[in-house]
């Protein structure tokens, strides 16, 4: 019986997160899988039972349901055997910010944003509890880039980021590590269930390529890996400004700027 804590892993059915079951049942963790489609989680689990030879669950869930996700809540605050948390189900943005209705804007929120902050929530008690534990948040480089279109999404994966850092200054102290894993365009399924043709994309990273480098950055304990981003200082200097322009906010008075003037 191995001794490596088990994983679960949301969106897990395909894509990033499927990519992910596979690579870490290889290392030899056990699994616990999530997604809607169970029929694909059931044929995934029994090939990473049969390749790997470790235990492999399934908990079909829609993270947008509420009962669906407390469910998976509950069992991340339960089960003592699942020390690491892939927070990786998403969905894309189809359309503009004009053509969004009421029931996508909230769908998208749901998923992105509201679900992965539930389940890292529902977990980092009991982490805390033992002193140890992972948690991995899966953003995006278009969080970074409010000018590429996609305002919903992007703010989505931004807002990933910032809990993601706001998570590892209250947690690390308590022995957890969380990673934010920020991917550009990726060969996924997600690009097609938006109405995207992802072929018309000029640079698109196969998800394998992907996945192996953002366990790279898990291993080197990492706390934002960017597997696109090929001059790694780019990601120093924006770090180190944002934290350069926190200092320079003193909150007694408003900048001589904003004065009126007489």
């Amino acid at each position: 019986m191995t001794s490596l804590p088990a994983v679960l892993i949301t969106g897990a059915s395909s894509g990033i997160g499927a990519v992910y079951a596979d690579r870490l049942a290889r290392r030899g963790h056990e699994l616990v899988l999530v997604a809607r489609d169970k029929a694909r989680l059931d044929a995934s689990a029994a090939r990473l039972r049969e390749t790997y030879g470790v235990e492999v669950n399934v908990l079909q869930a829609d993270l947008t349901a509420q009962s669906d996700l407390a469910t998976v809540e509950a069992r991340l605050r339960d089960d003592t055997r699942i020390q690491i948390l892939v927070n990786n189900a998403g969905i894309a943005q189809s359309g503009d910010f004009l053509q969004q209705s009421a029931v996508s804007i909230d769908a998208l929120i749901a998923l992105n944003a509201t679900a992965l902050t539930r389940l890292a929530a529902a977990i980092a008690p009991r982490l805390v509890q033992v002193g140890a534990g992972t948690i991995v948040n899966i953003s995006s480089v278009v969080g970074l880039a409010p000018e590429l279109g996609m305002s919903i999404y992007g703010a989505t994966k931004a807002f990933v980021l910032f809990l993601s850092q706001g998570l590892h200054l209250e947690l690390s102290p308590k022995g957890i590590y969380v990673q934010a894993v920020l991917p550009a365009a990726t060969r996924t399924e997600i690009w097609e269930r938006a109405g995207i043709d992802v072929n018309i994309l000029p640079e698109v990273m196969d998800v394998e390529e992907l996945v192996d480098a953002a366990l790279v950055g898990y291993d080197r304990r990492e706390l934002v890996t960017i597997p696109p981003l090929h001059v790694a200082e780019r990601w120093d200097v924006l770090d180190g400004a944002r934290q350069g322009l926190l200092s320079d906010v003193r909150q007694a008075h408003a900048a001589d700027r904003y004065r009126h003037q007489a």
